[in-house]
């Protein structure tokens, strides 16, 4: 058996072993990640050559959940994993971010990093160490990366920052926080938190990265004992004549061009100066349309950054700290339960609140332990319309499954408990506008949207994007609120920050730089928060909080209680009993394991009915009590004789039998079953019809009969003896 190598560490408090050299022998590069009973394999390969035609690193990073590592078999038709999860997808946009910077700029090969989860325990989430593990495996491939990272989550239990809580840890924190970096800064940070201050957050990022560091030096030996040597790439590069004619060319057309403040104008003005530059050089440098077009963007990168760092002076003529005009409404959608539109400069995020039972609560198939269930959803949708784009639509891509997790994200901890309010809620937000933090236009619309629709959230959220122009060279640093587009391609870091007046809920931090240090981290924290206390204030001009009452579409909820074990008498053999219910009252019901029964109605009486009707199932009969209700059956001594006595009866008389013995081997009526509640029946013996001798139960009662009757008695089996009291009324 062929041995690998073996390295091992301690990250946050946990043995943490590594494993090469084992497996994968082709991939350029391998590692296995093992914490606890939790591993994840991760390979990473580069193409030999760089793909034709491409003019963006093409690096693709994708993290398999496979069910099998939790001893699960997938519940689909085919009983194998399908297209990834959105936790998954989301996992691999985590590993992701703080890689791509570090790669060469030219590098146009592809490469693919894999991170599988083979085994996983509830304790130790997976996904961390797919972010180590990447950065392990790149490192000592042949790769170039200028790594390596490390990676952590960082949580905030009891006043004390916890390494990579556990699920009890993980339970009680006030903040969930994966934080990447290089052993000098940081490059990625992507939080969720209960509304807690930027110094407990900033103070959490600064000590996760303590940690970091600690991963970093621990990669930097394997690489040492075993890396390979990086591979000497031809990366695409700018002729220097080509770059120094195209300037000399165009250095004051592009002035000119970014001399105005208008969007679409600036827009058409460098269109127009890309088209003159083409064609001047068309015959100079043929088959070099390329190099021109990305020497044209490197040139207008320096200038909008230049007239940012120099003169505090943005595309559109604002300061560093100015946000965007602001309109808000609400209620634009009669039939939806809440409405509302958000709209920042040219971004604009029509958002709507849809509320649900319980039973339309997303349930998730995915590597924790239990099966999740998502009571509280939030999606995004960003068609190419909304940036003037003719383009089909498509299924929503990684992109807009991260903005919308973002979101979710940081409006969940406002969402009242399902105890306060026991509905399932579903915000989406269409982005009908597009120019720059559309994803933080969609936290201020849903919340809105929330309050419009009545939800009882707990304090309003807002969101704002936060852009770095950062020049290294000569130490000057330009933090910029409520970026747009423009800002955001040219600048060096897109971080969006959203929360409550009180604190932060969450935080996605991209850098397209080598990281960033405590001061920037520090300074940027403090913008964003007065940055979102004016954003809240517009828009609690509009909407001051929730509602007082829900929309009168929302449907409205009963809530009841019953003892677990009786959820079976409600549910009825094979749903006959609930069914009926739903097809009496015209309500929706929904039941919990734990025995909690909602009732969704949209008409108050029949409410009530399907209350009433389900307490009277679970309700313990009681000698004495009475009841009304239906007779159901009557009770023959032997009723399967029946039938065959009636053609035996035919062939006796033709043979003379005695009609006396005839008469005794009819069946005889015993009784009669009262359905006293919905799948709850006792019985009248024919002995507690009347005080008088009763011959046959049928001259007194028939099935259809409404009457009342007396318990007097239930055996230890449940069975429930009745006593008739009177007849109520008689079937037609």
């Amino acid at each position: 058996m062929k041995e690998g190598n073996i390295f091992k560490t301690v990250i946050g408090g946990r043995e943490v072993t590594v494993e090469t050299g084992k497996y994968g022998e082709q991939a350029n590069g391998h590692c296995i990640v093992k914490c606890g009973d939790t591993m994840v394999m991760t390979n990473v390969c580069m193409s030999d050559a760089p793909r034709p035609g491409m003019d963006f690193f093409p690096l693709s990073v994708d993290f398999e959940e496979k069910l099998y590592a939790i001893g699960k078999i997938p519940g689909s038709f085919k009983r194998r994993e399908g297209r990834a999860s959105d936790k998954a997808i989301l996992t691999s946009r985590l590993i992701d971010r703080p890689l791509r910077p570090l790669f060469p700029k030219g590098l146009f090969n592809d490469v693919t990093v894999v991170c599988t989860a083979l085994s996983v325990e509830p304790d130790i989430p997976p996904e961390v160490w797919g972010m180590v593990g990447s950065s392990i495996a790149l490192s000592i491939s042949d790769i170039p990366f200028a790594g390596p990272t490390g990676a952590v989550v960082v949580g905030y239990v009891d006043g004390q920052y916890v390494i990579n809580p556990d699920s009890a840890q993980r339970e009680a924190s006030l903040m969930h926080v994966y934080v990447a970096g290089t052993a000098d800064a940081i490059m990625m940070v992507e939080a969720g938190a209960n509304q807690v201050s930027e110094e407990v957050m900033l103070n959490g990022i600064l000590f996760a990265h303590e940690e970091i560091k600690k991963i970093v030096a621990f990669i930097n030996d394997m690489v040492k004992a075993i890396g390979k040597p990086k591979k000497e790439m031809d990366l695409y590069h700018i002729p220097e004549d080509l770059d120094a004619d195209v300037r000399k060319f165009a250095d004051k057309l592009l002035d000119d061009a970014l001399a105005t403040h208008d969007r679409t104008e600036r827009q058409n003005n460098q269109d127009e100066v890309e088209k003159q530059t083409l064609e001047h050089f068309a015959e100079i440098y043929p088959e070099k349309e390329r190099e021109i077009k990305d020497s044209l963007y490197y040139i207008t990168k320096e200038k909008v950054r230049a007239k940012i760092l120099d003169k505090g002076e943005r595309p559109d003529g604002r300061g560093l700290e100015d946000i965007r005009p602001i309109w808000c409404e609400v209620g634009i959608l009669p039939r939806v339960h809440g409405s509302a539109v958000f709209t920042r400069g040219q971004s604009q995020a029509m958002s709507t609140c849809t509320l649900g039972t319980i039973g339309d609560a997303q349930k998730l198939e995915n590597l924790d332990e239990d099966d999740v269930k998502k009571r509280y959803m939030h999606q995004y949708n960003m068609p190419g319309y909304s940036t003037g784009e003719a383009k089909p639509l498509r299924a929503p891509g990684r992109r807009e499954i991260g903005h919308g997790a973002l979101a979710e994200r940081a409006l969940e901890p406002v969402i009242p408990s399902e105890e306060e309010f026991p509905y399932a809620i579903r915000t989406v937000s269409e982005i009908v506008s597009s120019n720059g933090s559309t994803s933080q236009a969609s936290v201020c619309g849903s919340c809105m949207a929330l309050m419009d629709a009545g939800v009882p959230i707990k304090a309003p959220v807002a969101g704002i994007a936060m852009g770095l122009i950062k020049d290294a060279e000569h130490d000057r640093v330009a933090i910029l609120s409520d970026i747009q587009g423009l800002e955001d391609f040219l600048g060096d870091m897109d971080f969006k920050v959203a929360g409550t007046s009180k604190g932060i809920t969450a935080i996605q931090m991209d850098i397209k730089i080598k990281g960033i240090d405590k001061q920037i981290l520090t300074t940027a924290l403090e913008q964003a928060r007065r940055g979102r206390l004016y954003i809240l204030g517009k828009m609690l001009e509009v909407i001051p909080g929730p509602r007082a009452e829900l929309s009168k579409w929302a449907p409205k909820i009963i809530v009841i209680k019953i003892d677990p074990d009786k959820i079976g008498k409600v549910i009825g053999k094979g749903g006959e009993t609930i069914n009926k219910i739903v097809e009496d009252t015209g309500v929706k019901i929904d039941i919990e394991e734990d025995g909690s029964v909602y009732i969704a109605y949209t008409d108050a009486e029949m409410g009530e009915k399907a209350r009433a009707i389900v307490l009277s199932i679970v309700e313990d009969v009681e000698v004495g009590k009475e009841y009304v209700g239906p007779v159901v059956k009557i009770l023959m001594s032997n009723p399967d004789k029946a039938g065959h006595d009636r053609g035996r009866r035919r062939d006796d008389r033709k043979g003379g039998k005695d009609k006396k013995s005839d008469k005794e081997e009819q069946p005889q009526e015993l009784g009669a079953f009262v359905n006293i509640a919905p799948g709850k029946d006792g019985m009248i013996h024919i002995s507690k019809l009347s005080e008088k001798r009763v011959e046959k139960v049928t001259d007194v009662i028939n099935i259809g009969d409404v009457v009342r009757v007396e318990v007097i008695k239930v055996d230890e089996k449940g069975r429930i003896d009745l006593k008739l009291k009177e007849i109520v009324s008689k079937a037609d």
